[in-house]
């Protein structure tokens, strides 16, 4: 899905032939060309968690589960098609696409919001209720076992959605193969798994313990700082496992030879 797009439109990108950095000089690069994106996305997705986020505070307040099932799942549906956009946004920057921002972000988001909807209630779930068992630790008087049980749960999930939105993004597929994919994924580059996760741990470990200091913080750096570094690192594997570059190259290819269709998306 995601991979088949204009790759002629005019706008930002980099010289075709130009070499790649690595690591924290690639994390820089990015960000200097591509941050304004980044955050515009990123923002959208902040705002389509505005009803899972506020029926969380109301469940942690209320004691209410129940209630905490009902925001995570409805507000979980509502922001899986722009965390799947902003991750097609950060794809599109690894893979040094040009093209203007909002004509690719509003595609993404048209061609994938459906297929976005049930792994971000499943996604909203499983998060909003590791969210609520930490606010009520005290009251299940949770042994250090459990504890750990917790953080490994939520570390598990962090690092298995991590490869779920740029599936939906790239590809076509039935959630059972969506889930399965992330699992045979995240073992596979088993490193680069974990170091996503970590990133993405730290991350939301900070937010959720400093709040609510961290709100306004979280404001601006909300989901895409911890995404940007998380798909960097494990973007050689997704790679290799799907062929994103070199089907962007055949693509590329067959739009610039004397018979290739330049006219339309492919």
């Amino acid at each position: 899905m995601g991979l088949f797009s204009n790759y002629n439109k005019p706008g930002p990108g980099v010289a075709p032939d130009a070499p790649r950095k690595r690591g924290l000089l690639r994390l820089i690069e990015i960000l200097g060309r591509d941050m304004g994106s980044f955050f515009k996305a990123g923002m959208l997705a902040f705002a389509s968690c505005i009803p899972f986020a506020a029926g969380a505070v109301l469940a942690v307040l209320s004691h209410g589960l129940l209630v905490m099932i009902i925001a995570g799942i409805v507000g979980g549906a509502l922001a899986g098609p722009q965390l799947t956009a902003l991750a097609d946004t950060i794809l599109r920057s690894l893979r040094d696409e040009p093209g203007f921002w909002w004509q690719t972000y509003r595609r993404a988001w048209k061609r994938n919001a459906k297929a976005s909807l049930v792994p971000g209630a499943i996604f909203g779930l499983l998060f909003g209720s590791e969210i609520f068992l930490f606010f009520h630790l005290d009251t299940m008087q949770a042994g250090s076992a459990i504890i750990v049980m917790m953080l490994v749960g939520t570390a598990l999930v962090l690092g298995f959605f991590t490869y779920i939105w740029p599936q939906i993004a790239l590809l076509e597929l039935p959630l059972g193969s969506l889930l399965k994919n992330a699992v045979f994924l995240f073992l596979a580059y088993l490193p680069a798994s974990l170091g996503a996760t970590v990133v993405q741990f730290v991350y939301w470990a900070a937010v959720i313990v400093l709040f609510p200091l961290s709100a306004p913080v979280f404001l601006f750096t909300n989901f895409w700082v911890p995404l940007v570094p998380s798909l960097l690192i494990v973007y050689n594997g997704l790679d290799k496992s799907f062929g994103i570059e070199d089907a962007i190259r055949k693509i590329r290819d067959a739009q610039l030879s004397p018979d290739g269709d330049e006219s339309g998306d492919a």
